[in-house]
């Protein structure tokens, strides 16, 4: 874990994709799109069916390796409002074993907008705790210390002559839009217009790697 400063708290940024609080011994991720491939394949899309319990199983191995106390889930934890009744068994036992461990809040996204059976936790819309604003999606107008997610955010650099994309943190003095957590997610470039406008126009694109965190600066 790489830890870092934001509006006077201290987190620790992990290579997963994931922020750990450690003052309030929360855990917090983004975009976990359970149920992806499912919804896939109900196009015609054959996709392996597996995604859920990918993600399942690198959320619980940080949950035993920095046993929180509560978990924040950042909006679109669902791929689809139907998705928590496609869980296949094996997945719906990871999920239900994490849910009854630790205080698990899921905030509501724009893929999973309405409450639903989600095998455990409580359901917001978003929340404000030790006054930082957790939502799904970045609001440029907000001017409170704000951690978010929905873009996905991927940085892309050249090195040594090949393209490297890698899931990142995009962070500014008051905002944090954390990486998509799901096996199967892709990824909006950390530059994108789209982000720089939830940003306010500010913001660097954080990397964990062995304990450093690499800070890119980002085009306004």
């Amino acid at each position: 874990m790489v830890p870092f400063s934001f509006a006077d708290h201290a987190l620790f940024a992990l290579p997963q994709g994931a922020l750990f609080w450690p003052a309030r011994r929360a855990l917090l991720v983004a975009d976990l799109h359970f149920e992806k491939a499912s919804w896939f394949a109900s196009f015609g899309q054959m996709l392996p069916p597996y995604d859920s319990i990918a993600t399942l199983a690198d959320l619980t191995a940080i949950v035993a390796a920095v046993a929180p106390q509560e978990i924040w889930c950042l909006g679109d934890s669902f791929h689809d409002s139907a998705g928590a009744g496609r869980l296949p068994p094996q997945a719906l036992a990871l999920l239900q074993s994490l849910t009854a461990q630790v205080r698990w809040t899921w905030v509501t996204g724009n893929h999973d907008p309405a409450p639903a059976d989600h095998h455990g936790g409580a359901v917001v819309a978003e929340a404000v705790v030790d006054g930082i604003v957790l939502r799904h999606e970045a609001d440029p107008a907000e001017l409170r210390p704000e951690l978010s997610g929905h873009f996905h955010p991927k940085l892309r650099v050249r090195v040594r002559g090949r393209h490297v994309s890698r899931r990142c943190f995009v962070a500014s003095a008051t905002k944090i839009v954390l990486p998509a957590f799901g096996a199967l997610t892709g990824g909006l470039d950390a530059a994108h217009p789209e982000i720089a406008r939830a940003m306010g126009g500010r913001g660097e694109a954080l990397v964990p790697v062995d304990n450093r965190l690499l800070r890119f600066a980002l085009a306004a």
